[in-house]
């Protein structure tokens, strides 16, 4: 009797370490998302090109005097960002993507998620 309680003590502890370990893995990958900020300002992105990984986010600042937009046709869509306001999006989903201000066609960027 006590060899099966012995076995059973063993199963649930190897199941909760398991466990522990699963969700350390799954805030790991979660911690390792980073944030990059693209600033609007003089009529342009800046950085006009950026990689980031999948989970990553990207902010658009917007310095200059006047809206802005950060539109990437079926990704993302800004609509208007006021001056000195923001607008934040997650990449999830692999691929390069071409991005302009719809109310400055001459402003474009591009980012590159892997």
């Amino acid at each position: 009797m006590q060899s099966r309680s012995r076995q059973s003590s063993s199963n649930t502890c190897r199941l909760i370490a398991l466990s522990v370990l699963a969700a350390g893995v799954v805030f790991t990958a979660t911690a390792q998302a980073a944030e990059h900020v693209v600033v609007m300002d003089g009529v342009k992105f800046d950085p006009a090109t950026l990689t980031v990984q999948h989970g990553d986010s990207v902010v658009w600042k917007n310095n200059d005097p006047f809206p802005h937009t950060a539109t990437a046709q079926g990704l993302f869509d800004s609509k208007e960002i006021a001056p000195g306001k923001s607008f934040k999006w997650t990449a999830r989903k692999a691929g390069s993507y071409d991005y302009v201000c719809t109310l400055h066609p001459g402003m474009k960027g591009s980012i590159t998620v892997k």
